[in-house]
């Protein structure tokens, strides 16, 4: 078994690996919407973001001006479509920052069905309170992997999943190594794809928050995706700029876990950190003080309660 184990793992083996893309994608959700964590919206088309939605897209659209991107993917739906046109107004306002790869042309938005929302059905429309009576709501938050949405136009979670993850590994394949790309989705969708890059069963990405305009960050190597943010609503972005290769590297090592965890992006690009660990501010100062910011005190307490999901149109 050991010489099984040393064959399977020995670097010599990634040679035969070499279609597959050391990638990162940036996974997107859409910003607030009029309806957001009050209606499940679903296709339904002519919904796109408020004022407060604009203004969070175009603050993420601003904190990624710098990162170069290979690519920018949207699901076809009106609130994604509006969250990459601010993202890509902030892009515009940098010189040399618009273009593909370093290349010499501009980066479009390209709209991909297989990112858009989850096809609920008979449930789209309908306000999330009403739904939470369904006898088909507690599957959705204990097993989601056999639920499929009522209707002629209900999908099945699983098929969500499958469509989304295969659209990633397409856009991974099609970039090529080290590409980095944005790609604006929903909240049921992204879950679902970070539950894949971790491995998990379909029926723990309930467990998983993809809140408006937050940014989701996994980087996929040969040998598996390593999650390098989640639900990101605020803080730096150099860790996602490109970096210097070292001179030698191990074959592979761009699949290697840290053991014992690593001194952190910054010093792994070779900088000095920019101010003391104790000083350093935290990825999501929302989620520590319990605060949004982005949602007036009469809408629906955001994130919903455990157990309350989908969330609003995703």
């Amino acid at each position: 078994m050991a010489a099984v184990v040393r064959r399977c793992t020995h670097r010599s083996a990634l040679h035969d690996l070499e279609f597959l893309n050391v990638t990162t994608v940036l996974l997107v959700r859409h910003g607030l919407t009029a309806t957001t964590g009050q209606l499940l919206t679903g296709w339904t088309p002519g919904v796109g973001l408020d004022e407060r939605g604009r203004a969070q897209a175009k603050a993420l659209g601003e904190r990624l001006a710098a990162v170069p991107l290979g690519a920018i993917v949207t699901s076809p739906l009106d609130r994604c479509r509006q969250t990459v046109e601010e993202i890509l107004a902030a892009r515009a306002g940098r010189s040399g920052r618009t273009w593909e790869g370093g290349g010499d042309r501009p980066v479009a938005a390209v709209v991909d069905d297989r990112v858009g929302e989850c096809k609920y059905g008979d449930w789209t429309g309908r306000s999330l309170r009403e739904l939470e009576k369904e006898p088909l709501w507690p599957v959705v938050q204990a097993h989601p992997s056999a639920v499929t949405f009522p209707g002629a136009e209900g999908e099945s979670m699983l098929d969500m999943q499958h469509r989304a993850v295969s659209a990633i590994r397409a856009w991974n394949a099609r970039l090529g190594k080290d590409a980095t790309y944005l790609v604006c989705s929903h909240g049921d969708v992204i879950k679902a794809i970070v539950a894949d890059a971790l491995g998990l069963h379909l029926d723990q990405c309930q467990r998983i928050v993809a809140d408006p305009c937050s940014l989701t960050v996994i980087r996929y190597t040969p040998l598996r995706p390593f999650l390098l943010r989640l639900n990101d609503t605020g803080g730096g972005v150099d860790d996602l700029l490109p970096r210097d290769k070292p001179a030698v590297s191990a074959e592979g090592a761009e699949s290697d876990a840290v053991i014992g965890g690593g001194a952190g992006a910054v010093l792994a690009r070779g900088d000095d950190p920019p101010y003391p660990p104790a000083a350093r501010p935290m990825a999501n100062p929302a989620i520590v003080s319990g605060a949004r910011g982005h949602a007036p005190e009469d809408d629906p307490p955001y994130p919903p309660k455990p157990g309350t999901a989908p969330d609003g149109e995703g």
